[in-house]
């Protein structure tokens, strides 16, 4: 509702459709999705335990008027992230035309020297991009952070949809809401884009670190939904600069790895050489132009929060266009003035680690302890370079479904872009992440937060009651791998799969 108590235009539909039923009828609904999450094994990873993925029976709805403004939004934001990683991993204009200082690069713990210079066969680094969004106490669409390394969650947006669809197929064809089941066309489209010069039918695997990944469900879903074949690091081998897929029928030439494993686990020969998540040689077969790692290897440089305040500037400096969509407004910690200023204000603003994920080590300051606020001088004073600040952006709320009842929670969203080197196509939707305890700010799956299924109007109508097209698409309920592929490899291998697993949790958790 708006501020007078007044139905929202676009809620107007699904406002009525629940203010019909009872509450038995919702939380029995809401009873079926988890069972249905629960079944196929939708879920993420939460201190350490795999849940199924709570999603949120009440959708969240953007007007066409407002995704008129996220789309473009987004799509620019991934355009400017593309032309901010050539040109870091070339000839680094920005940095000699004093537009980002030399040391926030070389400082990035994500900046890799190993692939400067390497060249992508299309000129595609960001080949999925998750931006994700929040909308402020006015009804700006702000960025809140970029996730062009490997971005997660698309999986929830496919799932999250399958089921709603099954739930509430009147109101699909109702309120024409555009569909969203056309991503993996896309994504194995700009991947075969992406191949080597000359090869005209490329071989696509998506590379996963296993099955005891927390986020092995995606990678299932997308190698089944593409068509391509799913495979982990001993799989994969090197020969002469090129890369082979070991098949039962013998070798077979890999020409795109769409890769869900984290930069430092990819080859041992580059990074970290206990890693068995990767294989050997991928970084010297991408040099030499005989392969296609996506996303590329080093994009977690223009994730970094410090880079994030630049962003406005390179925008226009690579587009030479306005942002479409704003930052959050932040403060450098680095800057003296700036430091000084948060340190002050500590007690009433947001820090945040610069490269963390997951919301781990997100300082609220309203709701810090006094010790914690101590600490966190201590922190910033002695890393600066480790730290931003923001103020609390109060983001809008939906209701959600909880034991009291519908009751506010608050919400961001993260859109998905694809880009193939001619276009970049953002999904009409994404992820929607909603805080599921009262008054939290912090949304990510790994702090205890849920998701719901984010409707985009401006589809084609059709109001006559039907089962919608998107219910009926089979891509669900998949099943474990049994261990007994690989038996001798059971013990060592669920230990090399969990490496990358309790690095991001370390480092804050997974990105969703």
């Amino acid at each position: 509702m708006d501020l007078h108590g007044t139905v929202r235009e676009h809620y107007r539909h699904v406002y009525a459709e629940i203010d019909r039923m009872s509450g038995d009828d919702l939380y029995s609904r809401a009873e079926a999705l988890a069972s249905t999450y629960l079944a196929q094994g939708v879920t993420f990873d939460h201190a350490g335990e795999e849940r199924p993925f709570p999603l949120d029976i009440v959708p969240r709805v953007v007007g066409s008027d407002e995704w008129d403004i996220i789309s473009p939004g987004v799509a620019q934001r991934v355009r400017t992230l593309e032309a901010f990683l050539a040109d870091v991993y070339g000839s680094q204009r920005c940095v000699t035309d004093g537009l980002v200082p030399r040391r926030l690069i070389a400082s990035s713990q994500y900046y890799y020297r190993q692939v400067a210079g390497v060249e992508p066969a299309n000129g595609v680094r960001v080949h999925v991009g998750g931006i994700d969004l929040v909308r402020d106490q006015h009804g700006i669409w702000r960025v809140l952070e970029d996730n062009v390394r490997v971005p997660s969650g698309v999986s929830y947006v496919l799932s999250n949809r399958r089921a709603m669809s099954q739930m509430f197929p009147e109101m699909f064809g109702a309120m024409g809401i555009r569909p969203v089941l056309e991503y993996s066309r896309r994504l194995r489209s700009a991947l075969a884009k992406s191949a080597p010069e000359g090869v005209d039918d490329p071989t696509i695997v998506v590379l996963t670190p296993g099955v005891y990944n927390s986020a092995y469900y995606e990678h299932s879903l997308l190698a089944r939904t593409m068509g391509v074949e799913l495979v982990e690091g001993r799989d994969l081998e090197t020969v002469n600069g090129r890369v082979y897929m070991r098949t039962t029928a013998g070798r077979r030439r890999v020409d795109v790895i769409y890769r869900r494993v984290d930069d430092d686990y990819l080859d041992p020969v580059q990074f970290r050489p206990d890693s068995a998540l990767g294989a050997p040689g991928l970084v010297n077969a991408a040099r030499q132009g005989n392969v296609t790692i996506a996303n590329a290897i080093g994009n977690g440089v223009a994730d970094d929060k410090l880079i994030y305040t630049y962003m406005p500037e390179l925008t226009r400096y690579y587009l030479e266009e306005e942002p479409i969509l704003p930052n959050v407004d932040t403060w450098r910690l680095e800057e003296p003035a700036a430091r000084e200023e948060v340190l002050d204000r500590l007690h009433e603003l947001v820090v945040k680690p610069v490269d963390g994920a997951g919301g781990k080590g997100v300082l609220i300051g309203p709701k810090a302890s006094a010790a914690e606020l101590a600490a966190a001088k201590d922190q910033i004073s002695a890393d600066p370079r480790g730290w931003i600040a923001q103020p609390v952006v109060q983001l809008s709320t939906v209701p959600t479904l909880t034991e009291d009842g519908l009751e506010p929670r608050h919400v961001d969203l993260r859109p998905f872009a694809i880009n193939d080197g001619d276009d970049v196509w953002v999904l009409p939707g994404g992820l929607t992440r909603v805080a599921l305890e009262r008054g939290q700010l912090i949304v990510n799956s790994s702090q205890g937060g849920g998701s719901k299924d984010t409707w985009v109007l401006g589809g084609v109508r059709d109001r006559t009651p039907r089962q919608a097209p998107e219910a009926k698409v089979e891509f669900g309920g998949m099943h474990a791998v049994p261990q007994t592929a690989h038996p001798e490899d059971v013990v060592a291998g669920q230990q090399q799969q969990q490496q990358q697993q309790q690095q991001q949790r370390e480092d804050g958790g997974a990105s969703c």
